[in-house]
C-alpha cells in the first residue's frame, strides 16, 4: 500500500462496527487505524497523525462530544461523528462543536465513503498541526494528556483556565480575539462576557508566574486579544 495514503483513524466501542469499517476502508485504500474507547482514540489521534477521524458518540469511557472538545484543543483534523442518536440536537451539538459530518447508525458504506472522500478534499491545508506538546524547557504543556507543568512541577488549572491556554498555544504567535476565546470556551451567548476572561488570565498567570508588565507566555494586545508568545 502507498504510504501516502490517508490514514483513517476509527473511534468505536463496537467491535463489528470497527471490523465492517476496517474491512470497507482498507478496500478503498485507505490506511486504518482502530481504537475502542475514548482513551485509546486520544492517545492514536495524538502519536499517529490521522488524515481524518470517524468518532462514535456512545463510547463507553467519555461521550464522544468530550472527545471532540479535547481533540479539538489542539487539532483541526477532520471529524466524522458516527451515532445511533438521530436527533436533530444531537447533530446540531456535534456541528457547532467543531465536527465536519454526522452519521447516523445503521449507514450505508457507500455514502459514508463519499463523505469522507469530500471531507478529505476539503481539508485546510495550508496550516501545519500542532505537536500535541509544547515544551520551552520551563512550561510544559501536553496537549493530549491535559497536562501542564512549570519547572518540572505540575501545575493544577481549573478547566476553563486550562481551555483558555490551550486554545492560545494552538495559535501560537498569533493574535486571538476575545470575542473568539469567550465564543470557544464559554460559548456564542458569552461573547460580551469580557469579565469571564480577564479573571481566568489573571489566574493563569498567577498560577504560571507571569509577569502581565513583562509577559514571557501571555501577552494582552490591548483592546484585540490576547497572544501566546512562541
Amino acid at each position: 500500500m502507498s504510504s501516502a495514503a490517508p490514514r483513517i483513524l476509527v473511534i468505536d466501542d463496537e467491535a463489528q462496527i470497527r471490523r465492517f469499517l476496517d474491512i470497507g476502508l482498507r478496500a478503498e485504500g485507505y490506511q486504518v487505524l482502530l481504537a475502542a474507547n475514548a482513551v485509546e482514540g486520544l492517545a492514536q489521534a495524538a502519536t499517529q497523525s490521522p488524515d481524518l477521524v470517524i468518532l462514535d458518540i456512545g463510547l463507553p469511557d467519555r461521550e464522544g462530544h468530550d472527545v471532540l472538545a479535547e481533540l479539538r484543543q489542539w487539532s483541526q483534523v477532520p471529524v466524522l461523528m458516527l451515532s445511533v442518536r438521530d436527533a436533530e440536537s444531537e447533530k446540531v451539538r456535534a456541528l457547532d462543536h467543531g465536527a465536519n459530518d454526522y452519521v447516523t447508525k445503521p449507514f450505508g458504506i457507500q455514502e459514508l465513503m463519499a463523505r469522507l472522500r469530500a471531507l478529505l478534499r476539503n481539508r485546510p491545508s495550508g496550516e501545519p498541526e500542532l505537536p500535541p506538546r509544547y515544551d520551552d524547557g520551563r512550561l510544559g504543556v501536553d496537549l493530549a494528556r491535559r497536562e501542564v507543568s512549570l519547572d518540572g512541577a505540575p501545575v493544577s488549572l481549573t478547566r476553563k483556565e486550562y481551555a483558555v491556554l490551550a486554545l492560545l498555544l494552538r495559535h501560537a504567535g498569533r493574535v486571538v480575539s476575545q470575542q473568539q476565546l469567550l465564543r470557544e470556551v464559554w460559548g456564542a451567548s458569552h461573547v460580551q462576557d469580557t469579565h469571564y476572561l480577564r479573571i481566568v488570565l489573571g489566574k493563569l498567570r498567577q498560577k504560571l508566574g507571569d509577569d502581565p508588565a513583562n509577559p514571557r507566555w501571555l501577552k494582552t494586545e490591548p483592546g484585540v486579544g490576547y497572544r501566546f508568545l512562541s
